[in-house]
């Protein structure tokens, strides 16, 4: 049985008349960079989050960069975030000469902890709490990326209230959960500043690489526009401040506006996929399936379940292999762990919670149009093995 890890070809088929017409459209007007694409992209997914303002970039890193030099961030500053998640989210930090300072998850969302968070901003203030920190000297603490991890939002009350009790700036990296809820708020509106991504596996994505930044606040978005385009001013020939080359190209956009007509619906056939999985793997012995909480909506960017071991995970994931099934691991290495952050100091350990959970998680096909037999068949593999 051929089963794609996500089918993009379906979806496709479903949208191709209107994708070319869009794009047809684009190449007739001939304006491939900031077309009339993008703001009208920008207004339409603005007024899906509830956020007054939206900006479209280049990709997801640029979106987490964008925010961050529109905050003003630089070296000596410090900002908290997980382990367990994409390169991007601590990469964007560093590269502004900043320093990640990672905090542990929870062991049942796979999210920011916001307990631990809080311990590990009274550390860095001098509290000896035992929580681990780089080996930077003289770092200020400024703000938190908080990531939705595989589609399901993070605990936002608690980390805001931890964000407003240190006086820091949150940002929510939303690039798996755009389409997701959490207690009525639609994700990408939960931060000061939201980013997400638009790579095509992502819930809602493009044929190449784009992103968006999302806010409520007025002089935040100014900045947001001008860092876009190399710091530009009013005079588009006067650089007010230094920027990046952070443009969504109009070809995207053309295929994002035509995409997003069917997302409501394929947000709702995602729950439906992820529940028949519940049901079907609820019974394996040893395999812990994912969950969002009461009052969370995951958009199951990615399925990800815990195998009681790393043994017990090759013995799965060799036999959905033999079957040509893909279960790819989100993620192997904890950031805290990769090489390009050894200068930090940490050590295997300092963040227990994600360690385990990298050397155990193993996802399996998760897209809007998995058949129930097809998920069935990969239920049994996996209870076989």
């Amino acid at each position: 049985m051929n089963i794609p890890f996500i089918d993009l070809k379906t979806q496709f088929s479903r949208v191709e008349e209107q994708v070319r017409k869009n794009m047809d459209a684009v190449l007739e007007h001939g304006a491939y960079i900031m077309g009339p694409e993008i703001p009208a992209l920008e207004e339409k997914l603005a007024d899906y989050c509830g956020t007054k303002y939206a900006l479209g970039c280049a990709s997801g890193t640029d979106a987490l960069t964008l925010a961050l030099m529109s905050l003003d961030i630089k070296p000596g500053d410090a900002v908290f975030t997980t382990p367990f998640t994409f390169f991007a989210t601590a990469e964007t930090i560093a590269l502004l000469g900043a320093t990640p300072v990672f905090v542990d998850i929870d062991p049942v969302t796979f999210n920011i902890d916001p307990e631990k968070l809080d311990k590990t901003i009274e550390a860095m203030k001098g509290a000896e709490n035992g929580c681990p920190l780089p080996k930077v000297d003289g770092l200020t603490p400024k703000g938190i990326i908080s990531v939705d991890i595989f589609g399901l939002p993070a605990d936002f009350d608690a980390i805001k209230a931890v964000a407003d009790k240190h006086d820091l700036f949150l940002i929510e990296d939303a690039a798996q959960s755009f389409g997701g809820e959490y207690k009525g708020k639609k994700a990408g509106s939960l931060g000061k500043i939201a980013c997400t991504s638009f790579f095509p596996a992502k819930p809602l994505g493009c044929y190449g690489d784009g992103g968006m930044c999302f806010t409520d606040d007025e002089k935040l978005i100014e900045r947001l526009r001008s860092h876009r385009v190399h710091g530009q001013g009013p005079d588009r020939y006067d650089n007010v401040r230094l920027g990046i080359t952070g443009r969504l190209d109009s070809l995207q956009a053309a295929a994002l506006l035509a995409k997003f007509e069917i997302f409501p619906e394929e947000v709702e056939l995602r729950d439906k996929v992820a529940a028949t999985y519940a049901e079907l793997l609820a019974d394996i012995d040893g395999l812990t399936a994912p969950s969002a909480p009461e009052g969370y909506r995951s958009v199951w960017a990615q399925y990800c379940s815990l195998a009681k071991d790393g043994e017990h995970r090759k013995r799965i994931q060799d036999a959905l292999a033999a079957k040509k099934i893909a279960s790819p691991i989100y993620y192997p290495i904890p950031l805290h762990l990769q090489t390009a952050f050894k200068d930090l100091g940490y050590t295997a350990g300092d963040c227990p919670v994600s360690e385990n959970a990298a050397s155990r998680i193993f996802a399996i096909p998760m897209h809007p149009y998995l058949e129930k037999d097809q998920q069935k068949y990969i239920a049994d593999i996996i209870r076989n093995a």
